[in-house]
């Protein structure tokens, strides 16, 4: 693939080139002094020079300019003055001040003002002389981060001969890991938890008898990658600062290598050292008959990043496994396409696959017809880059890879090797992979989820495979196209996409504490409101003394209003307490009648019942934090009140509460539902008690997607599932559930004024959840599977032992 004929053998600069901002500097530097130099030489040689009254002298005008004086036949006479001796005379004139032609008519310069500027002169064309090394000169200087690798040509590489008695490093050691393998302590600390990595100048390794080490040099790809690293924040041109070590030997492709001389070439790096903190790429390895699946090079310890990698050859949490590039991608740019059904169903675009795999294709393809589309290399057209670009069946010609797009599903079988570019065209496509290859290790799977992107299924299954995917419901199918896209993107569209995801991943090993999170690595970015400026994901916790602002949202249950009122009172933190009184038709208690509590109480009437009137971003509330409480919600004890308060100011960004709840996938109905029975996993809590940040009050009555808040407020239902799936969307995380209580349990209540006792109450729950991710476009809810309590809630200590000892039961 990469011995191809459009891919050059030029490689990056033996000597490193100036940025292009920096040259624009140097040129205006140099056009500023440029002007200097001119003014001064001015000053200094030109005939009119300016001086002061003190240094005035005759001007330069011919004499025959001058008016006219006629004397007197009897003008007086001066008495006559001594003369000058001759050596006077000639004094005079050999001092410059008279010529032999009489007194200078034109001004000199005086010596001291002479001094000044030839001495400034001098100092101009200095700097002119410097100015212009810095430019011109080959070896120019530049910082660590402004070294970037140029197109040179391998050809002028210095040449490095290897003696036939040149060491070999050892096979591969399939037991390193990187506590035993790699120095840790190279890579230090620094501030920006960030390794540091130095590549190799280029050199030009050949045998004793002059033969290169490998047949195509340096290919275009490998150029590319280096290219990238050298920009990145991670290259360092001090190699004592560096952590890894990346050779500028490409052995990208196993199949262009001689592996005794490569293995010789690297033994002889200087900072070798057993492959200690080296890296190396490998895109195909292995080769006939057998094709390993890693690089057959003899390496020592180093780290490889593979792109074929069995689970006998991984090295688990050493190696990498990155994509096989396509060459396809640099060439042809295909549009993103919305997900969702697709004209065909399966396709299958492979041409090399076994005798086998194409007869059990054929045989499904006749038993579902035009559901499946099986291409072939089309044997009418004459090999070259167009036929790579086309497929055929029966005859006729499809557009290659442009018709993955016009598939659901697309079939990447195992070849030759494990590691096939075919994955990376599919992504490309939206198309989702379904792939057959046992014991692959897919792509930069120690971050990436594939389940969220694929469908691997045994090789021995192939012939269930339609089934297995007839079996996905629609609404995953569409999620896994726009997943399988933007994995795409982010980190198969290009070597340097390939390059730098690997050295992150190295990194986040070395730093593990600074790593990217799951949801770093697999959500995709949300799209931000650009009207209103997040004031959270900061890496501070809010202060403790602010509080919370407790908005409770009532009606007319004004004797269970005051109960809460009054345990709320009791919480240390509790800051304020807001009731939003949502009854038009009556007038809220006299403030006498009211509960005496020790912080501030406000009651704010509505215009209109709304249950979004509980998440308006009222002026009253002037702290961070908002607790979100029912008027009937008497059950809770101070003590976890507090507890939550404090959970929720290590995650602002979250939903903290009590009761949980999860959406599942009805796969009879092919919907979404929502449950509210004692399971393991929790996706949602109620906002009937529930902290959150006050910034989201904006977000839900300003810029909630579609027409959500009016479903609510014509339903009168589901605005705490509503809350939930706006935090989620834009946080991308999980709530966070506190306390053991799965239920809020009213005594009073009774069916009537219950509404969570509504026998429709379920149904109509379960149709919010399906019309709010056919709003939001996706499903944005995560599930977990834990729930936060007190250190020693469960240990058998004495209760004053405990900060919060007053946990309520189930």
């Amino acid at each position: 693939m990469y011995a191809s004929g459009k891919y050059s053998s030029r490689g990056p600069a033996l000597i490193p080139r100036m940025k292009t901002k920096h040259r624009i500097y140097y040129i205006t530097l140099f056009s500023v002094v440029l002007l200097g130099l001119i003014a001064t030489g001015m000053f200094q040689f030109w005939p009119h020079s300016i001086e002061s009254a003190a240094d005035w002298t005759l001007d330069k005008r011919s004499v025959h300019d001058a008016p006219l004086v006629r004397l007197p036949v009897s003008s007086p006479i001066p008495e006559r003055v001594p003369a000058w001796t001759e050596t006077e005379v000639s004094g005079m004139y050999a001092s410059g001040k008279y010529s032999s032609r009489g007194p200078a008519l034109i001004p000199r310069m005086k010596t001291k003002h002479r001094i000044y500027y030839i001495t400034l002169f001098s100092v101009v064309l200095l700097g002119l002389i410097a100015t212009g090394m810095f430019q011109f000169w080959p070896h120019s200087i530049e910082s660590a981060a402004d070294w970037t690798l140029d197109k040179r040509s391998v050809h002028d590489a210095p040449l490095v001969r290897l003696p036939v008695s040149s060491p070999i490093p050892e096979r591969g050691d399939l037991s390193c890991r990187m506590h035993t393998c790699f120095d840790v302590y190279r890579c230090g600390y620094n501030p920006k938890n960030r390794i540091k990595v130095y590549i190799y100048p280029l050199q030009k390794f050949v045998d004793e008898l002059g033969v290169p080490i490998s047949s195509t040099g340096l290919s275009r790809e490998y150029n590319d990658l280096l290219s990238a690293i050298s920009d990145s924040d991670f290259y360092t041109d001090d190699v004592t600062r560096a952590c890894l070590f990346i050779p500028s030997i490409d052995v990208l492709n196993q199949n262009s290598l001689r592996i005794r001389e490569t293995a010789q070439a690297l033994a002889m790096l200087p900072r070798w050292d057993k492959g200690m903190n080296h890296l190396l790429f490998n895109m195909l390895p292995g080769g006939p008959p057998d094709y390993n699946t890693a690089l057959d090079v003899p390496r020592d310890r180093v780290l490889l990043a593979g792109g074929g990698f069995s689970t006998w050859t991984y090295r688990q949490g050493y190696d990498v496994s990155i994509p096989v590039y396509s060459p396809l991608s640099a060439d042809v740019e295909l549009p993103e396409r919305q997900p969702g059904p697709r004209r065909y169903f399966i396709l299958s675009s492979q041409t090399a696959i076994h005798r086998e795999y194409r007869a059990e294709l054929e045989r499904l393809k006749e038993e579902n017809g035009e559901a499946l589309l099986l291409l072939d290399k089309c044997s009418n057209l004459s090999q070259g880059a167009a036929s790579a670009r086309k497929r055929c069946y029966k005859g006729q010609v499809y557009d290659y890879p442009q018709i993955l797009q016009e598939s659901s599903f697309c079939v990447v079988l195992r070849g030759a090797r494990l590691g096939q570019a075919a994955l990376s065209d599919v992504l490309q496509a939206g198309c989702v992979p379904v792939i057959l290859a046992d014991s692959y290790i897919l792509p930069f799977s120690e971050v990436l989820d594939w389940k969220r992107a694929s469908v691997v299924i045994p090789e021995e299954k192939l012939s269930e495979m339609y089934t297995i995917l007839k079996s996905i419901p629609h609404r995953q199918v569409e999620e896994m196209q726009r997943q399988a896209r933007w994995f795409w993107d982010a980190y198969f569209s290009s070597m340097k996409a390939i390059g730098l995801t690997t050295l992150q991943i190295i990194n986040d090993r070395i730093y593990p504490y600074a790593a990217r999170t799951y949801e770093q690595w697999n959500n995709p970015p949300v799209v931000k409101w650009s009207s209103v400026n997040s004031p959270l994901f900061l890496p501070l916790i809010p202060p403790r003394a602010p509080g919370f602002t407790a908005v409770v949202l009532t009606y007319d249950r004004v004797e269970s209003l005051f109960r809460v009122i009054t345990e709320i009172s009791k919480v240390p933190s509790l800051a304020k307490l807001l009731v939003v009184w949502n009854n038009q038709n009556k007038s809220p208690p006299e403030e006498s009648l009211w509960p005496k509590i020790g912080v501030p109480l406000k009651v704010v009437r509505t215009k209109e019942n709304k249950l979004s009137n509980r998440f308006f971003p009222y002026d009253e509330i002037e702290t961070e934090a908002v607790l979100a409480i029912d008027d009937d919600i008497i059950m809770l004890t101070s003590d976890e009140l507090q507890f939550g308060y404090e959970v929720w100011r290590e995650f602002p960004d979250r939903l903290v509460g009590y009761p949980g709840r999860l959406h599942l996938w009805d796969h009879e109905m092919g919907k979404w539902k929502y449950e509210s029975e004692w399971t393991n996993e929790v996706s949602m809590v109620l906002t009937g008690a529930a902290f959150y940040h006050k910034y989201f009050n904006y977000l839900y009555t300003y810029k909630m997607p579609g027409d959500i808040k009016n479903w609510v407020d014509a339903h009168m239902n589901c605005e705490d599932i509503a809350m939930n799936f706006l935090v989620a969307n834009i946080t991308g995380k999980a709530p966070i559930k506190v306390t053991p209580r799965k239920k809020f349990k009213c005594p009073e209540c009774t069916a009537i004024d219950g509404l969570s006792l509504d026998q429709t109450h379920m149904v109509e729950r379960s149709e919010c959840i399906n019309k709010f991710a056919s709003v939001f476009g996706t499903m944005p809810l995560k599930v977990v599977e834990h729930r936060a309590d007190p250190v020693l809630y469960k240990d058998d200590f004495p209760e004053k032992l405990k900060s919060f000892p007053n946990i309520g039961s189930l």
